[in-house]
C-alpha cells in the first residue's frame, strides 16, 4: 500500500509541475483525480490483497510513460490511465 501511495504522490508532483501550463486541466480537476486514484487503490488492495503486485506493475507502467509530461493535460491523461488500470 505504501508503494501505491508513493506512486500517487509521484503523479501528484507531476500534476503540480504541469498545472500552470495548460488551463484545460485545472488544479481542482487534478486534485479530484488524485483523490479518486488513492480511493481506487485502497479499495482494490482491500478487496483483493493478492493483486497488489499486479496493480503496482500497472501503475508503474503508466507512471513511467508520463514521467516526462510537462502539461496539465498530460498529467490528467496519466491519472485517467492509472485509474482505469486500477479499476480495470
Amino acid at each position: 500500500m505504501k508503494k501505491f501511495l508513493l506512486i500517487a504522490v509521484g503523479l501528484a508532483a507531476l500534476a503540480g509541475s504541469a498545472c500552470s501550463k495548460a488551463p484545460e486541466c485545472t488544479t481542482e480537476e487534478l486534485t479530484k483525480k488524485a483523490q479518486e486514484l488513492t480511493t481506487a487503490l485502497q479499495e482494490a488492495v482491500t478487496k483483493d490483497p493478492a493483486k497488489a503486485a499486479e496493480l503496482t506493475a500497472k501503475v508503474q507502467d503508466v507512471t513511467s510513460k508520463y514521467q516526462g509530461a510537462t502539461t496539465a493535460a498530460e498529467a490528467c491523461k496519466a491519472y485517467d490511465e492509472v485509474i482505469a488500470a486500477v479499476k480495470g
